[in-house]
């Protein structure tokens, strides 16, 4: 089943409310698209909004990447050459993982639509629900609570509280949130490369008894030897998010001694599903377990994600709420949350429905 035509395109996608990390506050966000036509009419969707700052493409270069000419090549080539095609790909756009997510993602999507089964069953399912945790942005301790007892009302169990800008206010928020809500909540924790070692070592200190599932990236990428000096149910806890890009980072980083027990895998950083399943693949040996992360991304990325996360066992979490707070998107359908647990809806390939 051959490819028949290709089309991409910008959208600003605006956000319900504007957040903050521990560098930059984000109110709209940019997603380029791309859609792969077959001869018999079946449409596969993809999806990018790389991250500048931490893979080093913008959204833009992504939609220029997808327009070149080389992609004039895909046209005529058969749906069915799904590894070919993605390693054509990798061949031509070696550093550019949102142009690779966006392709590899629209691939599979044509491919399992054509097979008429969801992605996830190409590679085998081995999970059927998680919770996803739903993130509250750096603010103050008053705001932290209002949006955590909002989210509770909406019934999410699992927050992820952005930290890493003044380690002293990120513990009294933690604490708070912890003395509010007791133990019904789950408690994840991002600092995004903000602390030192000293400052992490101080917020472990003090969190110890708090019951914090894990925390994300806690200093900035390069110096991940400086984890290894922590006791080993710390660093357990530790997931590497932006230190993680590629199969290659994983293979490097599941050497003994671990600097990190959690892979925060995320399709916009390693370039796609078959990119993200080699690098679960890498951990599950050495007991890595899996995080599954995000962008401010449209639920054609953050489906695939789910598909990708569902085929693999070692998978333990999933922070897949990069779809939530958009104001608008360009498909529905894809997956349910009930009560914070994400499904996949079943349907072939992805399962979405453009709008």
């Amino acid at each position: 089943m051959r490819i028949n035509a290709i089309r991409t395109y910008r959208r600003d996608l605006a956000l319900t409310k504007p957040y903050t990390i521990a560098y930059q506050t984000t109110s709209a966000v940019e997603n380029v698209f791309v859609e792969l036509e077959l001869e018999n009419g079946l449409v596969g969707l993809g999806a990018a909004n790389p991250d500048p700052d931490v893979v080093g493409e913008t959204p833009e270069q992504t939609h220029l990447n997808l327009q070149s000419d080389w992609m004039t090549s895909l046209i005529g080539r058969d749906i069915r050459s799904l590894h070919e095609l993605i390693d054509d790909a990798r061949a031509q756009f070696p550093q550019a993982p949102g142009t690779l997510a966006a392709l590899d993602i629209a691939i599979h999507d044509a491919f399992a639509q054509y097979l008429g089964i969801p992605v996830v069953q190409f590679y085998g399912r081995t999970i059927r629900t998680l919770p996803t945790s739903v993130t509250i942005g750096i603010m103050n301790t008053a705001d932290t609570l209002t949006e955590a007892a909002a989210y509770v009302q909406q019934g999410f169990r699992v927050l992820k509280v952005k930290t890493g800008v003044q380690v002293d206010e990120d513990i009294e928020r933690i604490v708070k949130l912890r003395e509010t809500f007791g133990q019904s909540l789950i408690i994840r924790v991002d600092a995004n490369q903000g602390y030192s070692l000293a400052e992490l070592t101080r917020f472990l200190i003090h969190t110890k008894s708090l019951n914090i599932e894990l925390i994300e990236q806690p200093l900035p990428v390069g110096q991940e030897h400086e984890l290894l000096g922590l006791p080993d149910d710390a660093r357990c806890l530790l997931a590497a998010d932006e230190s993680l890009k590629d199969p290659e980072a994983a293979i490097k980083l599941s050497q003994q001694p671990q600097p990190f027990g959690i892979f925060n895998i995320k399709l916009m950083k390693c370039g796609g599903i078959r990119s993200a399943i080699q690098i679960a693949n890498i951990a599950r040996p050495v007991d890595i377990a899996l995080f599954w992360g995000c962008n401010d991304e449209s639920r054609i990325s953050i489906t695939a994600a789910l598909h990708a996360a569902f085929a693999c066992p070692n998978t333990r979490y999933l922070d897949l709420d990069g779809s939530f707070d958009l104001a608008e998107d360009v498909v529905s359908g894809g997956f349910t949350v009930e009560d914070g647990y994400m499904r996949p809806t079943g349907g072939p390939g992805l399962g979405l429905l453009r709008l």
